[in-house]
């Protein structure tokens, strides 16, 4: 079974879905073109709308452009990450924050007493934070690709070392490293098969 889109079925235009979707793909290589604050600021005020758990939002985000920051991180990518990181504009560190709890009285007031019972469990917070930032980075993804930049998500990175260096004395907890930019010369790989419905789903 080969998969099938029926347009009048998905209300945003195809040239949305193509730019989020279809067309969009994980990028290798980057253009010069810089990344500016202005589309970062963007792109987080479109994905911090998307749900979390108790509305924790627990994702982080270290954006390093060339320079003494980025070039320690590049000491903690596996070889085959190093190279287009070093080139990219710009390279997110996305991580969780585990006192994401100290923001429930602000962010989710009708039970601000959950500050307190997540404060007495460091285990419980670091499972929820880990699982609530990964949801939301898969909507960060889609806020940069709606921001008409490509994104090369990469997790081939020593994570402690990366928390250790860049996060010491912090909360955060590295999850992701993602290069953001124009997509430059043989940006992409061939694309790889896709599941199928029947693949993928169940009805009961």
């Amino acid at each position: 079974m080969t998969d099938t889109v029926t347009p009048n079925l998905i209300t945003l235009d195809t040239a949305a879905q193509a730019q989020l979707f279809t067309n969009a793909r994980t990028a290798n290589t980057f253009t010069d073109e810089p990344v500016t604050d202005a589309q970062l600021h963007a792109i987080f005020d479109l994905a911090k709308y998307p749900p979390t758990a108790a509305n924790t939002q627990p994702l982080r985000v270290l954006y390093t452009r060339p320079g003494e920051t980025r070039d320690r991180l590049l000491t903690h990518m596996t070889e085959g990450n190093r190279a287009k990181t070093a080139t990219a504009p710009v390279v997110a560190v996305l991580a969780a924050d585990t006192d994401f709890h100290e923001f429930i009285p602000r962010i989710f007031p009708i039970r601000p007493e959950m500050r307190d019972g997540l404060a007495a469990d460091a285990a419980a917070r670091e499972g929820m934070a880990r699982f609530n930032a990964t949801l939301q980075i898969g909507y960060w993804l889609l806020a940069v690709r709606a921001a008409g930049l490509a994104a090369g998500p990469m997790a081939g990175f020593d994570a402690a070392a990366v928390d250790h260096d860049l996060f010491a004395n912090s909360t955060w907890r590295s999850l992701l490293v993602v290069n953001l930019g124009k997509p430059g010369p043989d940006a992409w790989f061939p694309r790889l098969p896709r599941l199928d419905y029947d693949d993928v789903v169940r009805h009961a």
